[in-house]
C-alpha cells in the first residue's frame, strides 16, 4: 500500500503540472475531459482541461487534477505534501522552485530535527514540506 497526494485544481492544473514537473521531474500521464465519459459535465470551454494527470517522479506519485466549476474548493487546507530528501543541494533546489511566485512559511534552514527543513506554499497554495533528515547513526 501507498499513499499518494492528490491535488485538485480550479482550472489551472497545466501550470501546476509544469511547475512541478520542472521541480521534481518525472513521466508524466495526461488525460483530457476531451473525448471522455465526463466531457458532457464540463463546460465546453473546458474539454482541454485535466481531468486526470499523474507525475510519476523519484518520490513517488503525485495526481492532479482540474476540479469543475461547482466541485472547486480553497487551496491549502489542513493538508501539505511532506518530502523527505537525502541529497540537500537537491532538496533545496526543489523548495526555490516550489518557492518562485508563491511564499515561504519557514526558511530552508537546519533545524532541531532536521539536517535542513523548510515549508513553502507554491503560486497554487499547495504546501510543501521539504526535509533533509538528520543522517541517523547506530551506537556501537
Amino acid at each position: 500500500m501507498q499513499f499518494r497526494p492528490a491535488i485538485h485544481f480550479p482550472g489551472n492544473a497545466r501550470d501546476a503540472i509544469a511547475l512541478y514537473r520542472t521541480a521534481f521531474g518525472g513521466e508524466l500521464d495526461v488525460t483530457t475531459f476531451a473525448g471522455s465519459p465526463a466531457e458532457s459535465e464540463v463546460p465546453p470551454d473546458w474539454a482541454d482541461r485535466v481531468l486526470y494527470a499523474r507525475l510519476q517522479t523519484a518520490f513517488g506519485a503525485i495526481d492532479l487534477m482540474d476540479a469543475p466549476p461547482g466541485r472547486e474548493r480553497p487551496s491549502g487546507g489542513n493538508v501539505a505534501v511532506a518530502i523527505d530528501l537525502e541529497d540537500e543541494a537537491r532538496a533545496h533546489a526543489i523548495f526555490e522552485r516550489l518557492a518562485d511566485g508563491g511564499e515561504v512559511l519557514m526558511p530552508f534552514v537546519r533545524t532541531f530535527w532536521a539536517h535542513r527543513f523548510g515549508m513553502v506554499a507554491d503560486r497554487f497554495g499547495v504546501r510543501w514540506l521539504i526535509g533533509v533528515p538528520v543522517a541517523q547513526t547506530v551506537d556501537a
